[in-house]
């Protein structure tokens, strides 16, 4: 049984996360639950994902495949959608193929196959967001928008694995406008594949915005936000910047 006082905890913080939501959806015109809230649980304990479904969180997500898989491991009786937001090692793509429902880092066309082939083995069916590099930073990943065009001329010859969407990750910046510029390019790279003819629910979803930014992100079109401090309060030892939600 989860914590009380903890479920307290996160309640409270997801009420308060979700009046966000809320609020920023209504200022862009939006219907609040066309945004799908994912909760950021890496590297808390098993003890606050247990906490965290019993406050009444659907959508968890993890960074590293280990650690989520340990997690999936103790979770099976629990309804909880789990979420890769981390980079994926082709190495690992066997296990998080066959265990995570999303996975939004899908960087190159060799890695798209690979998750594909064992989920077409292991009879899984992720749902599957290619990760954009806007920023051309060395020490991050994603594709090229002109890879990201490749990937998605892929997918409709993917036998189980579904892509749904994109996935950027700006920059990171304690001023959530900087990130603005981002989301919006986001949002018009998806635009300009549609209208090149790329099938619209392939590129459904953006998964863009965290914690100190996905009012801003929700504003600019996101369909999904990975919040993890504003949930589940800071971390400790804290993660490293380039995946902080």
């Amino acid at each position: 049984m989860a914590d009380p006082a903890l479920v307290d905890t996160l309640r409270r913080n997801l009420a308060a996360v979700r009046s966000r939501i809320r609020r920023a959806a209504h200022q862009a015109g939006r219907r609040p639950e066309d945004v799908r809230l994912v909760a950021v649980s890496k590297t808390f304990p098993q003890t606050h994902v247990d906490a965290a479904v019993e406050a009444g969180v659907s959508d968890l997500g993890e960074n590293r495949v280990q650690e989520a898989l340990q997690k999936i491991a103790q979770s099976t009786e629990l309804q909880i959608r789990w979420h890769l937001i981390g980079h994926l090692q082709g190495n690992k793509a066997r296990h998080a193929a066959a265990a995570f429902d999303w996975i939004h880092s899908v960087d190159s066309l060799t890695l798209l196959r690979r998750i594909d082939q064992v989920a077409s083995d292991r009879g899984t069916a992720p749902r599957l967001l290619v990760q954009v590099d806007l920023a051309g930073e060395a020490a991050k990943h994603g594709a090229s928008p002109d890879e990201t065009r490749r990937l998605l001329d892929a997918a409709p010859s993917c036998r189980a694995a579904t892509v749904r969407g994109l996935m950027v990750m700006p920059p990171w910046s304690d001023d959530a406008e900087q990130a603005r510029p981002y989301f919006r390019r986001l949002r018009g790279l998806r635009n300009e594949l549609v209208s090149d003819g790329i099938d619209a629910c392939v590129v459904r979803e953006l998964s863009m915005g965290m914690s100190h930014d996905f009012e801003v992100a929700i504003q600019e079109g996101a369909t999904m936000v990975r919040v993890g401090t504003a949930i589940f309060g800071r971390r400790t030892p804290p993660a490293e910047r380039e995946t902080t939600a």
